[in-house]
């Protein structure tokens, strides 16, 4: 039913009434938070009309049928009552019939049951019937062969021996198919003794065929042997054969402790002679089995792998059980020389494998996964980290000592921590299964590093630097203090700086960080050349963006570097230049001559600048340089300047006072500002002096432009 359009006005939605769900509450609450009640009640009323309409319009167009309905219905119980008979009648009928179908289809439904359970029980018989025909033909063949006064496989023709042996076990997999399928009926028990006795002879036959074959290297006895195992599904049983009678005598021989301690390279030549096995006494096996080049393709026979199933196991037995001692990581370098020489000993034995897939097969036997698993490769890695990181710990606790004669670096610990990464890569240090842990101990040795310059050398606060993750332990001797630092390594000194400054880090000692730093960041690019060996080229990308991080890293440090240079120099600098304020006590009231060249402070002025030029020879770059000499001018003739004109304002100051002073002396004598014969006075001679200063100053900073000293 079609309810009639509202108008667009209305708060609600006309469709809502015909929900089954609809719930009045629910209906109002979201009226509510539309419109007030008064307005919901008043489109309520206006819709209610529209329905009213609606319906006596409805009424009005129907109206004839609504009259006549009542009409038509007149004797319709009297017709109902006739058709009621005849149609209880039809369903009795009905039903009858219903019964009668079930049950046939209940009937043909047990004899198809029987019928099935029939044939299972048949295909039972005929399979037990082939157990006992299988078991009878095999006894027959063995029967034939005892007539003629020969054990069945021990006759004089191993050839006929290997062929017996294939027809036996080809009805012997019959006899085990259908003795499987067979399983729980009583007439296999009976026969199940007959069975047993027949495959214990035929793998004692099988053994002993095998092992003839081996020690007589007959192809076709070992070929037919292997080809009956085959048959017989017992592939793996022949491997263990093999291994059990071929190699594990051979690994008894050269597994032996004291021979490998007898010599340096003993545990090498072991590996050696353990390698020689495989083409001095598999060349038949693998040979048969298809793994030799020569193989025919015709005549081998597949399913067999020899050197996983049977040399390998053998040969990690032999060593786990007999040289354990060789996986103690106690020494890192005794351990690395171990390992190296056993995993190289792996790789030549996987060369021997006759195909990818044997290789496959070889790296997830239990063997092999548990013959690395031996080595202790994070006990490994935990002395090397102690090893590394410790001595950078302790190169960082001597604080900024300067690197030995010859070094790349100039302050050692630079040289430790370039050796420290160099050591991480090193051909005596690094193993590939570790290169994630070397890669983050790279890492962290640079972050160590950065942050001890940026912590200590820098005088940067350690909260600013929460963000740089370092798991080194904090170093057991404290950080040399500002006067330890510079009373005890005086060859990096050049007079320090100011006292009460927060650290006396030396012009020298400034520079060689600069030096340091930049010749790290140069270096960076061998860090990851020495990676590119290590790691995939798809995770090389990453890695590059960590070491350009950490390139980064040692940047941060050359602004605040830079910052501590150019103050350490204005420092130094205007401290010889604030001896400007003392011009004035030098003049006045002293009758002094008249300045003739430039005063004695002036000298030792721009000496450390001077001193800067020198140390930065060759270390960093003359830009670098400069820049810094630009910063440091360019505050030095800002604060002397500031230092002058206060000076001349309090000249000017003073000059004014005496003015007013002898103008109300009216005439007195102004014996105290003019000469005895009305020379220069003390005011002209300080701006002389002052002028002499600056000229000089300018010719100073004139020399450090052109190089001059």
């Amino acid at each position: 039913m079609n309810l009639p359009k509202g108008p667009e006005s209305l708060c609600f939605d006309k469709d809502v009434f015909m929900k089954d769900d609809f719930d009045v509450d629910q209906f109002v609450a979201e009226c509510r938070k539309q419109v007030q009640l008064e307005e919901m009640r008043e489109d309520l009323e206006l819709y209610y009309k529209l329905l009213k309409t609606a319906m006596v319009e409805l009424i009005n167009k129907d109206y004839a049928d609504f009259v006549n309905l009542s009409t038509n219905l007149v004797g319709m119980d009297k017709a109902l009552n006739q058709l009621s008979v005849p149609l209880g009648q039809l369903r009795e009928e009905v039903m009858s019939l219903r019964l009668c179908v079930s049950e046939v289809i209940q009937a043909i439904d047990n004899q198809l049951s029987k019928q099935e359970d029939l044939q299972k029980k048949k295909v039972c018989v005929l399979r037990l019937i082939q157990v006992v025909r299988s078991v009878e033909k095999i006894e027959k063949i063995l029967h034939s062969q005892n007539s003629k006064e020969s054990s069945a496989l021990e006759i004089s023709s191993p050839l006929l021996a290997g062929q017996i042996l294939e027809r036996i076990a080809t009805e012997f997999n019959q006899l085990q198919f259908h003795a499987v399928q067979s399983k729980g009926m009583p007439l296999l028990d009976k026969v199940r003794p007959r069975i047993a006795g027949i495959t214990s002879m035929l793998q004692q036959s099988l053994e002993g065929l095998l092992i003839e074959g081996l020690q007589t290297s007959n192809v076709d006895m070992v070929r037919h042997c292997l080809r009956t195992y085959a048959t017989i599904d017992k592939t793996r049983d022949a491997e263990a054969l093999v291994g059990q009678v071929l190699v594990k005598p051979y690994m008894d021989q050269v597994i032996v402790e004291e021979v490998v301690k007898s010599s340096p390279n003993g545990l090498q030549l072991m590996y050696s002679r353990l390698l020689e096995f495989v083409p001095h006494h598999c060349r038949l096996l693998r040979e048969v089995t298809g793994g030799a080049i020569s193989s025919d393709k015709a005549d081998i026979v597949p399913g067999y792998d020899f050197l996983v199933n049977s040399v390998w196991p053998e040969m990690i037995k032999g060593i786990e059980e007999r040289l354990a001692y060789l996986f103690n990581p106690g020494n890192p370098d005794i351990f690395f020389e171990r390992y190296s020489v056993s995993m190289e000993f792996v790789r030549r034995f996987e060369r021997q494998c006759s195909s990818q897939a044997s290789v496959k097969r070889l790296r997830v036997h239990p063997s092999y996964t548990s013959f690395h698993n031996k080595w202790n490769l994070p006990v490994y890695f935990q002395l090397r980290y102690k090893e590394i990181a410790g001595s950078l710990e302790n190169a960082i606790s001597d604080g900024l000592e300067a690197a030995p004669a010859g070094s790349a670096y100039h302050l050692q610990v630079s040289e430790v921590l370039w050796s420290c990464l160099v050591r991480c890569w090193s051909d005596k240090v690094y193993l590939s299964p570790l290169a994630h842990r070397f890669w983050k101990l790279t890492l962290q040795l640079y972050s160590r590093y950065a942050k001890f310059l940026n912590e200590v050398v820098l005088n940067r606060p350690e909260e600013n630097y929460n963000d740089i993750k370092i798991i080194f332990k904090k170093p057991t001797r404290p950080l040399p203090s500002s006067a330890s630092s510079t009373s005890s390594r005086t060859s990096l000194d050049d007079g320090g700086s100011e006292s009460g400054s927060p650290a006396s880090l030396s012009t020298k000692q400034l520079v060689y960080i600069a030096a340091d730093i930049q010749k790290l960041q140069e270096q960076v690019i061998m860090v990851a050349q020495a990676m590119c060996t290590s790691f995939h080229l798809l995770v090389l990308s990453s890695m590059s963006d960590a070491l350009a991080d950490s390139k980064a890293c040692l940047s941060s440090s050359i602004p605040t570097l830079s910052t501590r240079m150019t103050q350490h120099l204005t420092e130094r600098c205007c401290r010889f230049l604030k001896s400007a304020s003392e011009v004035p006590r030098l003049y006045r009231r002293t009758n002094k001559d008249l300045p003739t060249r430039a005063s004695a402070y002036m000298d030792n002025a721009l000496r450390p600048l001077h001193q800067l030029l020198t140390d930065s020879t060759g270390l960093v770059t003359p830009s670098t340089a400069q820049e810094w000499l630009r910063i440091a001018l360019s505050d030095c003739t800002q604060r002397y300047y500031e230092t002058i004109s206060e000076v001349l304002s309090s000249v000017r100051k003073m000059e004014e006072s005496l003015k007013r002073l002898k103008q109300a002396r009216k005439g007195a004598t102004a014996a105290t500002t003019a000469g005895a014969n009305g020379g220069p006075t003390d005011d002209s001679k300080i701006r002389l002096q002052l002028a002499l200063d600056v000229e000089y100053l300018g010719e100073q900073v004139s020399g450090l432009k052109t190089g001059e000293m």
